[in-house]
């Protein structure tokens, strides 16, 4: 552990002195996530530059605020990425989020009669428009040789979401961390799909074109802490949910249970990373939610990989 900190420090300290302590770097956040394992990781003590987080509920209000120049980098899921390039959103994705896909799955409530992805033909099932719940519930159609008028989708924000599900105006919910860890937990959900096998599940880390311009060393110092804090985080688990469940007044049961079977790491844009997001791209173009035809090179910028590299010891 102290080898893991002392190489953290060093690789922080080597790249501090290139970001400019006058600028401010404008970052969204989703439901605490880079920001609690950035603080419980203690890298964001000497940042030489001014970090403002904004908080989101989903991904499609933070590209939204990206769109508008209300922010400057955020992490999304790669199917609401797809659906802003697609509508020419100026993103670019500068970095990926490997991990585990039980944490993306379809929720059913305790005691309920469906027990399989096979019971939900003819039901409701909510899910945000473009977002990666609708993703797995369309790659899981695919699977199952069915159309998307074999199910009712119900798309919904997250808020609205668990507010139907828990009613009973929907049978299902297909979301994501922490929301899935949240109902399992707090509420006895049961997972009766995840999207294992079904979906790469990317997470993007994504900039604006004009921060990438002008504050490509912030991008570069923020990418490596970023990095180092979910190297960190991988053996200190407890620690990070203690952090982000104070952040976001949940109990720590919840990040724990997330965290525990997610195995957060940062992932460079190299050719998998690409071939994944092509495959979304395909799912989405092939389903009539995207029109325009997309190459996932043309949306993905390799430039930031060397810092990412360094930084987990690539």
């Amino acid at each position: 552990m102290k080898r893991i900190l002392l190489a953290t420090s060093l690789i922080l300290a080597t790249f501090a002195t290139s970001a400019h302590a006058e600028t401010t770097l404008i970052v969204g956040d989703q439901k605490g996530n880079s920001r609690a394992v950035m603080e419980a990781s203690g890298v964001l003590k000497d940042v030489p530059y001014k970090i403002e987080w904004k908080e989101f509920p989903a991904a499609a209000p933070l590209l939204e605020a990206l769109g508008a120049g209300a922010i400057e980098t955020g992490l999304v899921g790669d199917a609401p990425f797809t659906f802003a390039a697609a509508a020419n959103v100026p993103v670019k994705a500068i970095g990926a989020i490997r991990q585990t896909q039980e944490g993306l799955a379809i929720l059913v409530p305790k005691d309920s009669a469906l027990k399989s992805f096979a019971d939900l033909k003819g039901k409701k099932i909510a899910t945000g428009r473009g977002s990666i719940g609708h993703q797995l519930i369309l790659a899981a159609l695919e699977k199952n040789g069915w159309t998307a008028n074999d199910v009712q989708i119900v798309f919904l924000a997250p808020s609205d979401a668990k507010v139907a599900y828990t009613r009973g105006s929907v049978d299902a919910w297909s979301t994501w961390e922490p929301y899935v860890s949240q109902e399992e937990v707090l509420f006895g959900s049961t997972r009766i799909l995840t999207a294992e096998g079904l979906s790469a599940g990317l997470s993007l880390q994504v900039a604006t074109p004009d921060a990438i311009n002008t504050k490509r060393p912030e991008l570069e110092d923020y990418l490596k802490r970023l990095t180092a804090a979910r190297i960190w985080a991988l053996s200190n688990q407890q620690s990070y949910a203690d952090t982000w469940g104070k952040l976001m007044r949940i109990p720590t049961e919840v990040p724990l249970h997330w965290l525990q079977r997610a195995k957060i790491k940062i992932a460079p844009i190299d050719d998998s990373v690409v071939a994944d997001e092509q495959k979304t791209i395909d799912l989405y173009e092939r389903n009539g939610l995207i029109k325009q035809k997309l190459d996932a090179n043309a949306i993905m910028d390799r430039s930031f990989n060397d810092a990412i590299g360094k930084a987990a010891g690539l």
